[in-house]
């Protein structure tokens, strides 16, 4: 029974207590709203935020700091999937990049093929080299169109900047071809300024010599060799490359004059079988000639008179 009055005596001194509570938080914020910013209560609200001020930064600093270390190891828990996924998702990225730059040069070496095609009035058959033989003594290659593309033996076969050979045997898909350098190679020419006629040789030494130029023949540096197509070895009218060097005098019957080859072995990829050259590229190239063979004639002639 005395159990029961003290827990009546403890609940209405609670009740009170409350009432208190909320009639002097109500005196206290009535007083706050009419006192001005130098009353006594702003003045205690300024002290205790002094007071606390320090206590949100550490506690803003800690949840930053948690907030950083959580992600942190979030990043250093990624599982080996995840990991294995990104390397994968990575070499595929170089991957592509190594094939666009292979894509992009193809091009442009395609593109130096067909416009020389287009200068030289050439029609042929394009074809990949897939075998070297490039030693001084056997300078061939190997290319990946034969017979059933078209291509026969003695055709002329040219790179991006010109004639780099013939080809000497045929298969039903592949051919060789011997390269200008071959000291075995033979291309009739003839200097395109003074139509001179020789013969463009390989060399052990890896030159290639423009012979059979009578010593009278005035020859400069930077002159354009072309094919001549004499005995039908090469088509006619199409470019071997210019005189880089002469060695001797006019007149010496001893002199030697070097031609740039057009490209090295090493750096060709693709290639032009030619099987036919533009009329009008041979008939012009005839006219030269005929006009420079009749101006000697007449040259004869007078000197005979």
């Amino acid at each position: 029974m005395s159990l029961n009055f003290q827990n009546r005596n403890g609940a209405s001194a609670n009740r009170v207590l409350l009432i208190v509570l909320l009639v002097v938080s109500l005196v206290m914020a009535t007083v706050y709203s009419r006192e001005g910013e130098s009353g006594p209560l702003h003045a205690i609200q300024g002290a205790v935020g002094s007071i606390s001020a320090p206590l949100k930064f550490v506690g803003a600093s800690a949840s930053s700091g948690m907030s950083d270390a959580q992600d942190a190891l979030t990043d250093a828990s990624a599982d080996d999937a995840t990991l294995s996924q990104l390397r994968e998702q990575n070499a595929e990225l170089r991957e592509l990049v190594a094939q666009t730059e292979e894509y992009r040069q193809e091009v442009e070496r395609l593109e130096g093929l067909l416009d020389l095609k287009e200068s030289s009035g050439a029609e042929g058959i394009g074809g990949r080299i897939i075998g070297r033989n490039t030693d001084a003594w056997n300078q061939t290659v190997t290319i990946d169109v034969g017979t059933s593309s078209g291509v026969s033996t003695g055709l002329t076969v040219m790179g991006p900047n010109g004639v780099i050979g013939q080809v000497v045997s045929a298969q039903a898909s592949s051919s060789t071809v011997r390269l200008l350098g071959d000291p075995r190679s033979g291309a009739a020419a003839l200097i395109q300024s003074s139509r001179a006629e020789g013969v463009v040789r390989g060399s052990l030494d890896g030159l290639l010599y423009l012979e059979n130029i009578d010593s009278d023949v005035q020859v400069s540096v930077g002159d354009v060799v072309l094919t001549s197509g004499l005995g039908g070895s090469y088509t006619r009218g199409l470019l071997i490359g210019t005189v880089v060097k002469i060695e001797g005098a006019q007149n010496d019957a001893s002199r030697r004059i070097v031609v740039s080859p057009n490209d090295a072995a090493t750096s060709l990829e693709e290639v032009l079988v030619v099987t036919s050259a533009s009329e009008s590229s041979s008939d012009s190239s005839s006219s030269s000639s005929s006009s420079s063979s009749q101006s000697k004639s007449s040259s004869s002639t007078g000197g005979a008179q």
